[in-house]
Parts: structure tokens; C-alpha cells; sequence
């Protein structure tokens, strides 16, 4: 028989208490009014009709061509004071992705456009998990598509399943 000793102190986890679940609610009702994620856009894009929103590229040009959303506008993060009143409108929202997780080129972006007076969002994973996911894209050289990557999207479903 194994004995367990009693911890003395909390686990990792735990050491900072979870949030009340108002606080929690509120914290993620917040998050969600800032991100998206490359599968709801996919799927709103599918739709038929207007998805109601904008989805801006802020990468180089360079990697716009090595790959970019079929609908997106190529507005760069460093443009995006000369250019988005040119390109945008201020009464559709704007969804902003980059390359991916590790690039914080679209958070930039959605600071600049937010600061411009447009309702903006970013899209969570940018275009690394849009590829990956198995979404057609766009190339310099024309359309192209991956196969998905089961690890981010199983073959038994189009989405995380969240």
C-alpha cells in the first residue's frame, strides 16, 4: 500500500485560486470580443452572402505571396496609417491575422486600426493555422491547399470540435 503524504502547499495549478466563475465569464466574454480563430472564419467565409466583417493580411509582401486568405486585403502593419482609410471601412468590422502564433503582427495591426476608429478583431493562430487546418489559399502562383494536419484538425470534423 502506497502512503501519500499530505502537500503542504498548493499545487502549481492551483496556487493562484481560479477566478469566481462571474470574473471568469466576464474575463471570456472579453477575450472572445478580441479573437477569432481560423476555423469560424473559414466557416463564415464558406457561407454564402456577406460574413459581415473584413479580413486584413497585415504581413510583408513577401509573405502575402507566399500564401494568403482567398479574400483578405494586404494592408501591412507599418501602412496601416496611410493606407487603411483608403482600403477600409470603418463600418465593417475587421478581422487582422499575421503568420502565426509566435508573430504579434496582427495584435499590432489591431492596435492601429482600433486607434483609427475601426472595430477589429484577430484571428488566433494567422495564417500558419489557416494552412494547417486544411483552408485553400492564395500564392503568387495561384490557389493551393494543404492537406489538414491531423493534430489541429482531425479528419472526423472541420473544427476543433470546441
Amino acid at each position: 500500500m502506497t502512503t501519500r503524504t499530505a502537500r503542504t502547499a498548493p499545487h502549481p495549478v492551483l496556487r493562484v485560486p481560479p477566478a469566481s466563475p462571474e470574473r471568469a465569464a466576464a474575463h471570456f466574454a472579453a477575450s472572445l470580443a478580441f479573437h477569432t480563430d481560423a476555423s469560424d472564419v473559414a466557416a463564415a467565409l464558406a457561407d454564402d452572402g456577406d460574413p459581415g466583417f473584413v479580413v486584413v493580411d497585415c504581413r510583408s509582401t513577401e509573405s502575402w505571396d507566399q500564401g494568403h486568405l482567398p479574400s483578405a486585403v494586404h494592408l501591412p502593419t507599418a501602412l496601416v496609417p496611410e493606407q487603411a482609410e483608403r482600403l477600409l471601412d470603418r463600418s465593417v468590422p475587421v478581422v487582422t491575422y499575421c503568420w502565426g502564433p509566435g508573430c504579434n503582427g496582427a495584435a499590432r495591426a489591431a492596435l492601429a486600426l482600433a486607434e483609427r476608429g475601426y472595430r477589429v478583431k484577430e484571428m488566433l493562430g494567422g495564417f500558419e493555422y489557416w494552412a494547417r487546418e486544411g483552408f485553400p489559399y492564395e500564392t503568387f502562383e495561384g490557389p493551393a491547399r494543404r492537406d489538414p494536419d491531423p493534430l489541429t484538425a482531425p479528419r472526423a470534423a472541420p473544427h476543433c470540435g470546441c
